[in-house]
């Protein structure tokens, strides 16, 4: 089932199957899949204004399309960037977070769990 707020029928909901059968046919699991399926077209209309509140890292991130997997197969440190650590942190009101490098904001959301 397409994220909420996303008409049967419309490109979005086309995405979401795509996407969702792409995860399958890899051999991912239905949960998995639906969540990836969520997960990307969720930042799709993000990005494109389709979102009623857009955070700052869906609407300034390179677009998952573009990116292609492209952080997935790097040699480099994987995970998330520290720009997404930070938004975490925010959320969850971590003192002294924007002069923190991308590991310390790792160690302070670890620590937090």
């Amino acid at each position: 089932m397409p994220p909420r707020g996303t008409k049967k029928g419309t490109k979005r909901a086309r995405q979401y199957e795509h996407i969702k059968d792409s995860v399958l046919d890899r051999g991912g699991s239905e949960d998995e899949a639906e969540e990836i399926a969520s997960r990307t077209v969720n930042k799709e209309r993000a990005r494109s204004g389709e979102a009623r509140e857009p955070s700052k890292l869906s609407r300034t991130d390179i677009s998952s399309s573009r990116r292609g997997g492209l952080r997935s197969h790097r040699k480099g440190p994987r995970g998330r960037t520290r720009d997404q650590l930070y938004e975490e942190a925010k959320e969850r009101n971590i003192r002294g977070r924007s002069r923190m490098t991308k590991a310390e904001l790792q160690r302070a959301l670890g620590a937090r769990h």
